[in-house]
């Protein structure tokens, strides 16, 4: 059975994935025509060229928690409209089509499950609704899952994938990058263990904040990680950026993140961290 054909969680397709009507899929990246299944047992990861597309929530989920053991917490949170934030379509409106789009309240869900037989807290982010952005349901759904793992005592994981903070919520957005690194300076002081998952991409006020924090950092191979896009900085500097630059490679060489793994390797990679720093 593929990975993601698991019955307890709605699974949507990603929409970066250019697919032919339920048989084959093509690479973004290298083009290569592959076979449906394939891409599924491969983990969404091209055969050919390494390449890691996105995952949505439930997607992730299914990947690192045991069968039957994941409980979701704080899903009746939704986003408000503090700014009357209007660019061509109210800000309301975005929010209910993402929101259809994925079966998602927010860009982050959140509860706690088995990894190979570890009970950890999970926050996992979805960069299909809004961009992954960080608004206040973002901010508050992350800081109470690492509220709940400091009360519970349990490892702490956060899979990121996010371009940054959301403009339609202004400071209100911004504010959370300051509310969720105190939660995890308070997790930290209680001897809490926080393991953060970057994947492609994480960037902006994610980066800024709580993706950054971990106790050990943790990688998808060839994840762009950063503040400010590429394209912004050489525009910015007026200077060609070195080859890879904001990769999860180069960021491993440059000491910025721990461990860069490839997908199939995620779970088993999470599960050693924390046998080997919690010592059961």
């Amino acid at each position: 059975m593929a990975w993601f054909a698991k019955p307890q969680y709605t699974v949507k397709k990603s929409a970066a994935i250019k697919q032919n009507e339920g048989l084959w899929t093509k690479c973004p990246e290298c083009h290569t025509i592959i076979y449906n299944q394939d891409w599924e047992n491969n983990l969404h990861v091209c055969p050919q060229c390494g390449f890691h597309d996105k995952l949505n929530a439930f997607e992730r989920i299914q990947m690192l928690i045991d069968p039957g053991t994941f409980i979701e917490t704080f899903n009746n949170i939704t986003s408000a409209d503090p700014l009357n934030f209007n660019d061509g379509s109210p800000y309301t409106d975005k929010v209910k089509n993402a929101m259809i789009k994925t079966n998602l309240k927010d860009a982050v869900v959140t509860g706690y499950g088995k990894l190979d037989g570890h009970l950890i807290e999970l926050a996992v982010m979805d960069f299909n609704f809004l961009g992954g952005s960080m608004g206040s349901v973002v901010g508050e759904k992350i800081t109470l899952a690492i509220e709940n793992a400091t009360k519970h005592k349990r490892p702490l994981v956060i899979v990121c994938a996010s371009g940054g903070a959301r403009m339609h919520e202004g400071i209100l957005s911004l504010m959370q990058m300051a509310k969720t690194s105190a939660a995890l300076k308070r997790f930290s002081d209680e001897g809490g263990l926080y393991i953060a998952v970057l994947t492609n991409p994480t960037t902006g006020g994610v980066t800024a904040s709580f993706a950054m924090l971990g106790d050990v950092i943790i990688a998808e191979k060839k994840a762009l990680i950063g503040f400010a896009g590429p394209r912004v900085i050489e525009q910015t500097i007026k200077q060609k950026l070195p080859p890879g630059f904001q990769s999860a490679e180069f960021l491993l060489e440059h000491g910025f993140v721990d461990i860069v793994v490839e997908r199939k390797d995620l779970k088993s990679t999470i599960a050693r961290v924390i046998t080997y720093l919690k010592g059961k």
